[in-house]
């Protein structure tokens, strides 16, 4: 496993519709210590609910925060072309003092691509359109021309504008669950969010087997297998469920119920590496003992859990 990164905690925003909303959310996050405050980037109600656009919401809480990090949770390559996205992007790295993490994914929901008007490719092909702008991303952020070399092209000869603070670019979170994604990122980026849930058909798989202890282990090896020598510099990031209770068993037991997981025991809901489910500290042994074993330490935490995770926050955030 990867060196011991210091915990860190992100607040992800999919309960926030108002700027009132948005704003105390964000408040409340860096008041109990959050590192970051996350965004997806979807326009249609299902499978999140109705969210915010990204950019847009970004801006306005770092504007109104002074340490809360903010980042896209994450961005769809196939929604933007990476010389818009990088000039955006640059930008609010600029604005926020050098407070943004930027979070890239190739984007998966077939009823999005299809009410956008656009294709969602196999697989190999959205990968293949991914690297090529991540590329141009990275050129853009260092001040270099922009490669001509794949699907993506940028004018010859155009470098990027603004310069972000973050050099050579702001951190670089890829969002991937699939080998070939996970071995792309384990190359190019600085976070990866590992995802549990498959997204390979267009749409959000809630089979649990994903989950399973067994399943993120292969995803781990196949991390590993790619990343060499730069596996110590890479975070690695869980989307976590946590649930406070005194009889694990039972509150095991329930949220398996609550999910429609016929055939997953209690001791197999435990072991998730993204599910963390019993007293305070059980919870603070558990996420110790999962870095130790995977490396995982950067956790995002939706909203609606801000403050039951934050007493965790306290405890463990840096360290």
């Amino acid at each position: 496993m990867p060196a011991a990164h210091p915990f860190r905690f992100g607040i992800l925003a999919e309960h926030v519709q108002t700027r009132e909303q948005l704003l105390r959310t964000a408040r409340r996050a860096e008041a109990a210590g959050y590192a970051t405050f996350l965004i997806r980037d979807h326009f249609l109600p299902e499978p999140f609910g109705h969210q915010l656009a990204p950019l847009a919401a970004l801006a306005t809480v770092a504007a109104h925060t002074t340490t809360l990090r903010v980042g896209s949770l994450v961005f769809a390559n196939d929604y933007r072309p990476p010389v818009m996205l990088a000039h955006e992007t640059a930008t609010l790295d600029l604005l926020s003092c050098g407070r943004f993490e930027l979070g890239l994914g190739t984007g998966f929901l077939q009823a999005e691509y299809d009410r956008a008007g656009l294709s969602l490719d196999p697989p190999r092909v959205r990968v293949q359109r991914f690297a090529e702008a991540l590329r141009v991303l990275k050129s853009l952020f260092a001040g270099e021309p922009a490669p001509r070399d794949g699907h993506h092209e940028a004018p010859a000869g155009m470098e990027g504008f603004p310069t972000p603070v973050q050099r050579p670019h702001p951190p670089i979170l890829v969002g991937a669950g699939g080998r070939r994604m996970l071995q792309l990122a384990a190359r190019e980026a600085d976070i990866i969010g590992l995802l549990t849930t498959s997204t390979a058909h267009g749409v959000l798989s809630t089979d649990p087997s994903t989950r399973l202890a067994p399943a993120v282990a292969r995803q781990l090896s196949w991390i590993r297998e790619a990343a060499g020598v730069r596996l110590d510099a890479v975070e690695l990031s869980l989307v976590a469920t946590v649930v406070i209770a005194d009889d694990r068993q039972q509150a095991a037991t329930d949220f398996a119920r609550a999910r429609g997981w016929d055939g997953i025991c209690p001791e197999d809901v435990l072991a998730m590496p993204s599910v963390f489910i019993g007293s305070l500290g059980q919870v603070v042994e558990e996420l110790h003992a999962r870095r130790e074993r995977y490396g995982f330490s950067y956790y995002v935490i939706s909203d609606r859990d801000l403050e039951t995770v934050a007493p965790l926050v306290d405890r463990l955030a840096g360290r």
